[in-house]
């Protein structure tokens, strides 16, 4: 589940760190989806270990804790798809199934010289068809890993080392003499906008607001600071104080500019302003998926990964100050100034 848009190298810490919380299946399935949600922090791509909780809970109830070992009973499981059904059932069980996956599909499109986009459901049939034939019945689970491994160190995306490959004699794109670098074929990925909002660390009595997003779609789950998105003509400050006000009812006092944080994902590309504030007078009541949260609250919540790089750069901002905690400097009035 981990390696679903994950290189190894990156996976190994976040899989010894998930695996030693949670070494049972019936432990990671006695969980809750926040404690989940905490360990996998930092792995992105958050509906996976949702995905794998699910799973989890599911074998525990119905399958007595035994995970199954068919391509059918697993494709039922949530978050597994027809790549991680045949890699589980032919590396766990000996199920003699090809996983063909982003390697996979690179290595066999060489092989057979595939001049059309492997992402097509035909061609993708074609490729797995050609893979199935050279499947041995005795060893699927090392074959499907051995391909994997070969699109990881040698038939890689740029730059194949074809001269090392061992089965260069049999590859029809080496033997014509193509460059490998021009298969499979892909249509050019489009342009990632970039989204520009602003976020505010609000503090009241010791603690800053945080809510929780919905359950299902991009980070579901996870919780993270207020902010928003301006409007025609608004400034960060002003976009920031009208969503508090209308979505919670909260009045900002005093906010300070504190710098921007820039963080990527899989479609776009975000821009946060960072403000932090006070609350003027008394805040109202809190919906379930908003609360005041103190520091050591904070380190038990799961966070993505861009709200932790604010806290930190708040965090760096807080050591710079005087110890009255006053900011009268003038970097900081030009910090101040500079916001718009």
């Amino acid at each position: 589940m981990l390696l679903q848009q994950t290189r190894v190298a990156q996976a190994v810490p976040y899989f010894e760190r998930f695996t030693r919380r949670f070494p049972t299946l019936r432990s990671l399935a006695q969980a809750s989806q926040e404690e989940v949600l905490k360990v996998w922090e930092g792995a992105g791509y958050y509906a996976r270990a949702r995905h794998l909780h699910q799973a989890a809970v599911l074998i525990a109830k119905e399958q007595g804790g035994r995970i199954p070992s068919t391509v059918p009973e697993l494709e039922r499981l949530p978050g597994v798809g027809p790549y991680i059904a045949r890699a589980i059932a032919s590396q766990a069980f000996g199920v003699a199934v090809p996983a063909l996956e982003s390697n996979g599909l690179r290595i066999v499109a060489r092989w057979t010289r595939e001049a059309h986009d492997v992402r097509v459901p035909k061609v993708r049939a074609t490729l797995e068809a050609v893979l199935s034939r050279e499947l041995p019945v005795s060893r699927p689970g090392a074959y499907n890993e051995a391909v994997m491994e070969l699109g990881e160190t040698i038939c890689t995306l740029r730059a194949p080392r074809c001269r090392e490959c061992p089965v260069s004699s049999l590859c029809a794109t080496y033997r014509a003499g193509v460059d490998p670098e021009t298969l499979p074929k892909r249509a050019p990925k489009p342009r990632r906008p970039l989204v520009r909002t602003s976020v505010i660390v609000l503090h009241h009595r010791g603690g800053i607001l945080l809510q929780r997003r919905p359950p299902r779609g991009l980070l579901g789950g996870l919780w993270e600071l207020p902010g928003a998105e301006r409007r025609k003509g608004e400034l960060p400050e002003q976009a920031v104080r009208r969503e508090l006000r209308e979505e919670i009812g909260i009045t900002v006092g005093k906010v300070r500019f504190r710098g921007v944080v820039r963080h990527s994902y899989s479609h776009f590309h975000v821009e946060l302003r960072i403000l932090e504030g006070d609350v003027a007078g008394s805040p109202p009541p809190l919906a379930g998926h908003r609360r005041w949260v103190s520091p050591r609250e904070l380190t038990r919540l799961p966070l993505p990964r861009a709200t932790t790089r604010v806290l930190e750069t708040i965090r760096m901002a807080g050591t710079r100050r005087r110890p009255s905690g006053e900011r009268t400097d003038r970097a900081q009035r030009a910090a101040d100034r500079s916001h718009p």
